[in-house]
């Protein structure tokens, strides 16, 4: 199965970050589902079912390991001209250190995972097949500032990418797992 352990913005986060997007929806770009927005901190890709218990347990001392924070949503950004996002403020460096964590957890359960990089605390918005001016959308969502919450648990959730063919549809996500934060 398709994995990524995941950072979930709590329904507060999401409705106020959802309103301020709103009014920049067009179809210029492709913007993900609210249902699906989410911090990814360590995509796993597809994992064999055999290491999955491994792959829990790991998980599970990861997040007992990592004490709880604040966390908003803050402002935007993007990666090159295809992709939008929004940012995240607060505590961060706690952020990184479960990005980290959950990485190892994945690398040490044997699952083969990509080059490893600086962590990048961001929620996908929308993205474009196509190199597109983002500055409209990077200005209208600049000064955003959303409602602080605590991050309490580190999700594990599945990925089903879309195979109806239907155009504009978009991958669903289902948590399969999810451990509390500290001890």
């Amino acid at each position: 199965m398709r994995l990524f352990a995941a950072v979930l913005p709590s329904a507060t986060a999401v409705a106020e970050l959802a309103q301020a997007v709103q009014p920049l929806r067009d179809d210029r770009l492709r913007w993900t589902a609210e249902a699906g927005w989410h911090f990814t901190l360590a995509f796993m890709g597809e994992v064999e079912e055999r290491l999955l218990p491994d792959l829990h347990a790991r998980l599970a001392r990861a997040a007992t390991r990592s004490e709880p924070f604040a966390l908003r949503l803050h402002g935007a950004g993007h990666f090159g001209r295809r992709a939008l996002w929004a940012g995240a403020a607060g505590g961060l460096d706690a952020m990184r250190m479960l990005a980290e964590r959950a990485d190892a957890a994945a690398r040490r359960a044997g699952v083969p995972m990509d080059q490893h990089h600086r962590y990048t605390p961001h929620l996908t918005l929308a993205r474009s097949r196509e190199d597109t001016d983002l500055d409209p959308y990077l200005a209208g969502l600049g000064s955003f500032e959303g409602t602080s919450w605590q991050v309490a648990e580190l999700s594990l959730v599945r990925s089903h990418l879309p195979v109806s063919g239907v155009p504009g549809e978009q991958p669903r996500y289902e948590v399969v797992a999810a451990w509390p934060l500290g001890r």
